[in-house]
């Protein structure tokens, strides 16, 4: 059990890190990676399995540990029954898990409802960061490019720093800090305008003050030898960014994690949130800021 609270306490570092365990073919890809993120941020690895603890599965998950050179002494296994995503958040709060790290995949289908589900109601519960990774690999995912959304928002300050903290750790060469402007928002602000001069002009002024936003919070950060961009793009919030980390190519998306918590109208009208969730571009990163 965890006795420090949980509230106030900085998004990073990992000082524990939780692993949601299944017993399928992506196992030892999932423990593989764990095992490395524990050793980059010298963290406590928890392992948590939500379904029966049977000897069969006590017997596979040990010897996955030791064959893949998970050191006993530095990891602990909690087993528990019951609905899979409001146990797992329980599991981290308990445990003061400050990152859960779990196999995700890139979109739903019937075949794949189940842990499509537990990742999307883990990314508007959870008290902790979330790391989803969509291709899970035994010798560890390689993170060279980041990109990192820049939302007008208190806690983005926060996740640029924890991706800047994180990829320092993984060998992160390059993080592209990117800020969505509302083509809606866009249009509506240059309704009044009546001439295509005038226009023109309201566009470039948004785009500057949202380059100007990104760029405050970039001279905050202590990047050492990352090298950061920053780029504003037009576009509906979480879309946008989606689609730019897919045609870039990147390693990883760092988002905030939501303001509040997604209800059924926001599956009818997605949110930013949403809009990534449906389709990963690739391996994602909610953090959740615990400071105000």
């Amino acid at each position: 059990m965890h006795d420090t609270p949980l509230k106030g306490r900085p998004p990073y570092p990992f000082g524990t890190i939780g692993v949601a365990v299944a017993f399928s073919p992506r196992l030892d890809d999932v423990l593989g990676e764990a095992k490395i993120l524990a050793a980059a941020c010298s963290a406590q690895l928890i392992l948590i399995h939500i379904g029966p603890r049977t000897p069969r599965n006590e017997t596979t998950l040990l010897e996955r540990c030791n064959l893949l050179g998970i050191p006993s002494h530095s990891m602990r296994i909690i087993w528990e029954g019951g609905d899979p995503v409001p146990t797992l958040l329980d599991c981290c709060k308990q445990n003061g898990v400050d990152l859960l790290v779990l196999g995700a995949l890139r979109r739903e289908n019937v075949f794949r409802y189940y842990l499509g589900s537990v990742a999307r109601g883990l990314s508007r519960a959870a008290k902790c960061s979330l790391l989803l990774l969509t291709e899970p690999n035994v010798s560890g995912t390689t993170f060279d490019k980041l990109v990192v959304c820049g939302d007008k928002n208190p806690k983005t300050i926060h996740t640029m720093n924890t991706a800047v903290y994180f990829g320092q750790l993984l060998g992160t060469k390059e993080i592209s800090v990117v800020s969505e402007f509302d083509q809606p928002g866009l249009a509506m602000a240059m309704a009044d305008h009546s001439t295509a001069g005038q226009a023109s002009t309201t566009k470039s002024q948004m785009s500057s003050e949202a380059a100007a936003t990104i760029h405050n919070m970039v001279c905050l950060c202590a990047p050492g030898s990352i090298t950061i961009s920053e780029k504003t793009i037009p576009g509906r919030p979480g879309y946008a960014i989606r689609q730019y980390a897919e045609s870039c190519k990147a390693d990883l998306l760092v988002i905030n994690s939501p303001d509040s918590r997604y209800g059924l109208m926001d599956r009818i009208f997605p949110h930013d949130m949403e809009y990534i969730l449906e389709d990963l571009p690739c391996s994602v990163l909610i953090v959740h800021s615990r400071v105000s």
